[in-house]
C-alpha cells in the first residue's frame, strides 16, 4: 500500500486498476481483504504480476489469489504436523545415544572434549535466566540442584529450539557418534544428514513463522542420494524438500508418513480443475502427481 494507509474501498479500486478480476465481487473482496489484509493477501497476487508497477496479467482472478494463500495455509499446516514428529524423534535419537555414550556426564552437551569450543562457549546465551523460569523442569531442576549450572541433558535438550539441537549435532566432535544418530535415519553420509536436517529446519521456519512457502526455495541444494529422487533433478523446489520431510518421517512411521503423503496429494488434486493453480504446483512447487 505504499507509505500511507488505504481504506478498503480503495484497495479494491488500486487492484482492479491494475488488471485484477473482481469474480467474487467487491463486497466478498472487502471481506476477504479486511480478513487476511492488503499486504500479506499481496505476495500471493505477485506471481501474477507483470512489471515493476504491479500491473497483473491480463485475466488474473481475485478468487485464484484467494486459493493460493488458502493452498498456502493449508501446506503449511500438514507439513508442520511432519515436522513436529521428526523433530521430537530427532532430539529423542540425539538425548539417548550421546547420554548413553557419555553416561558419566549428564551435561555432556556443555563439555570441550565431546562438543566443539564454539558451541561450549555459546551455550550460556541459550541457557539464559528467562529460559530457566520459563521451562518449569529446567526450573524445577535448579531449586532442587542449585549449584548445578545445567540440567540433564535430557531435561535441557527438550527445550532447545529445532536449529540449536541440530547445530549441537553439528558440533559433535565424535563422527562414529554422529553416524551412529544418522543411520536410525537408514543414512550413512554424515554431509547427506545434516543436509536433509537442515533442509527440514528451512520449511519449518517457513511454517512456523508465515512466511511465503509455496515458491520457497531452498539456500542449499540438496544433496544427491539414491534414498530420494527427486523431480527433474531440481534440488532446490518445494517439492524436493517435502520429499526429504516425507523420508525423515518414513524411517519413524511408515503409516504416519501415507497419512501426511495423503494428505498432501489429496489438497493438490483439489485445484486439478484450476489451470492457473496446477501451474503454480507444477512449477513452482514443483510437485508431479505420482501414477500407480
Amino acid at each position: 500500500m505504499g507509505k500511507k494507509a488505504i481504506t478498503v474501498e480503495k484497495q479494491v479500486e488500486k487492484l482492479t486498476s491494475r488488471g485484477m478480476v473482481m469474480d467474487l465481487g467487491e463486497e466478498k473482496a472487502k471481506e476477504i481483504l479486511l480478513d487476511i489484509g492488503y499486504y500479506r493477501l499481496g505476495f500471493y497476487w505477485n506471481p501474477f504480476e507483470i512489471d515493476d508497477k504491479h500491473n497483473l496479467k491480463k485475466g488474473t482472478k481475485f478468487s485464484d489469489v484467494v486459493e493460493l494463500y488458502y493452498l498456502d495455509v493449508d501446506l503449511k499446516n500438514i507439513l508442520i504436523k511432519a515436522i513436529n514428529r521428526i523433530e521430537i524423534n530427532f532430539k529423542t535419537q540425539l538425548i539417548y545415544y550421546a547420554s548413553i555414550k557419555y553416561n558419566h556426564n549428564p551435561t555432556w552437551f556443555s563439555d570441550k572434549k565431546i562438543i566443539t569450543k564454539s558451541y561450549v562457549n555459546k551455550f550460556p546465551d541459550y541457557y539464559t535466566r528467562k529460559f530457566k523460569s520459563d521451562n518449569k523442569p529446567i526450573k524445577k531442576h535448579h531449586a532442587k540442584y542449585p549449584n548445578d549450572i545445567y540440567a540433564p541433558a535430557w531435561k535441557t535438550l527438550e527445550f532447545l529450539t529445532f536449529g540449536s539441537v541440530i547445530t549441537l549435532y553439528k558440533s559433535i566432535l565424535n563422527k562414529a557418534l554422529k553416524e551412529e544418530i544418522s543411520k536410525q535415519y537408514s543414512i550413512r553420509r554424515i554431509e547427506v544428514f545434516e543436509n536433509f536436517l537442515l533442509t527440514i529446519l528451512f520449511i519449518r521456519n517457513i511454517c512456523a513463522h508465515s512466511d511465503l512457502l509455496f515458491d520457497a526455495n531452498t539456500p542449499l541444494e540438496i544433496k544427491t542420494t539414491p534414498l530420494i529422487k527427486f523431480n527433474n533433478n531440481n534440488r532446490h523446489c518445494l517439492d524436493s524438500s517435502i520429499k526429504v520431510i516425507l523420508y525423515f518421517l518414513e524411517q519413524i512411521s511408515t503409516s504416519r508418513c501415507t497419512i501426511i503423503k495423503s494428505e498432501i496429494d489429496t489438497l493438490f488434486s483439489k485445484f486439478e480443475g484450476n489451470a492457473t493453480i496446477q501451474k503454480i504446483i507444477s512449477e513452482k512447487i514443483g510437485y508431479i502427481k505420482e501414477t500407480a
